[in-house]
């Protein structure tokens, strides 16, 4: 990620229990609905796909206010919202970044702690990308091509379903190279795993006839084939910091990554990515659609927190403005595909 015109990345050393805690963050205690406490920080967590943004807008905030620098950690959209779960005091994260939108499992949980009271924000657009190494392969899949490479489970050629014995691209499909399957990914708390699942996978299983026939007979079963990612060591969970895939690919030529469009974005000098169904990920092609592997960037705010924090908005101000989201803003500079300009409006409504 390039630093570039701002203060260098808050890290926030602490554990998560202690993101939760927030003992050592400057976070003074205060009884819920009381006026804005003095020399606060706020706290952010969730989505590794979101967090260069949101932390970019941190630093700058920091660097031109006088409230102090927003306190970001990299969680996981999953890890994000059982934070922002917690509780709808003080000492809990005001945002939760997510590449997805919350679920009502999570809903539930939230509602269980007394969260139940907090508004969606729409922050932008991504692709999910398929990358390799500049020395790599060019690279082109289909969503089938995927499905077979990285379902635990799929239908062999009697239409049985079996423990997925594919070893080589070159087996799911001649055209593809006789390299190993080997693609380093986010974890299940990721919201880029999700979409990941949502969209590629259960695409590429409708493309094949036996499981696009279960969907009809069996809907669970379906999305639990199509959902459920190989686990004997083709796929690799990589963590939640995507600057790790990017890392394992340039100490390996054949391997693949799945991370968010902002990744390849800043990464354009070591890796490129793979074409699917023809189309290749860039800005155009994703705001357009024509890429097909796109998702909303999402922001959940506390309004207990709005209310009570006047730094917060302030802080939602800084990244909706025309610096941050606009035409050549330091957002859009470091791959943010934004939200237009009408919803950009709408958001900034919303939280005010």
């Amino acid at each position: 990620m390039k630093a570039s015109g701002v203060i260098n990345l808050v890290v926030l050393g602490a554990s998560v229990l202690m993101l939760v805690n927030a003992c050592d963050t400057g976070r003074a205690t205060a009884p819920m609905g009381l006026n804005a406490r003095e020399s606060t920080r706020l706290l952010v967590a969730g989505s590794s796909t979101v967090a260069p943004f949101i932390t970019a807008a941190a630093e700058y905030f920091g660097a031109t206010t006088d409230f102090a620098t927003p306190v970001v950690e990299t969680t996981g959209t999953g890890g994000g919202f059982r934070l922002f779960c917690q509780g709808d005091d003080f000492e809990t994260i005001s945002i939760a970044t997510a590449s997805r939108p919350i679920t009502r499992s999570e809903e539930e949980l939230c509602a269980e702690r007394g969260v139940t009271d907090y508004v969606e924000l729409q922050l932008g657009n991504d692709g999910i990308v398929f990358i390799n190494a500049l020395n790599g392969p060019d690279l082109e899949f289909t969503d089938r091509d995927i499905f077979l490479a990285l379902a635990r489970t799929i239908p062999n050629a009697e239409g049985e379903l079996v423990s997925n014995p594919y070893q080589f691209w070159s087996e799911v499909n001649p055209d593809l190279p006789d390299m190993r399957i080997e693609v380093y990914g986010p974890p299940p708390t990721s919201g880029t795993r999700d979409a990941f699942v949502e969209i590629v996978m259960e695409r590429g299983a409708l493309a094949l006839p036996q499981l696009a026939e279960l969907k009809t007979e069996d809907r669970a079963a379906f999305a639990s084939i199509s959902h459920t990612v190989r686990t004997d060591g083709n796929w690799l969970d990589a963590g939640e910091n995507d600057t790790q895939i990017i890392q394992a690919l340039l100490r390996n030529s054949e391997a693949i990554g799945v991370v968010g469009f902002s990744y390849l974005d800043q990464s354009a000098d070591r890796v490129k990515p793979a074409l699917i169904d023809g189309t290749a990920p860039s800005f155009d092609s994703i705001v357009s659609g024509d890429y097909v592997v796109s998702r909303s960037l999402f922001l959940y705010v506390k309004r207990s927190h709005l209310e009570a924090l006047e730094e917060l908005s302030a802080f939602l101000d800084e990244v909706y403005s025309e610096a941050a989201m606009g035409e050549g803003g330091y957002l859009v500079e470091r791959g943010l595909i934004p939200i237009s300009d009408p919803l950009r409006a709408e958001m900034r409504d919303r939280f005010r």
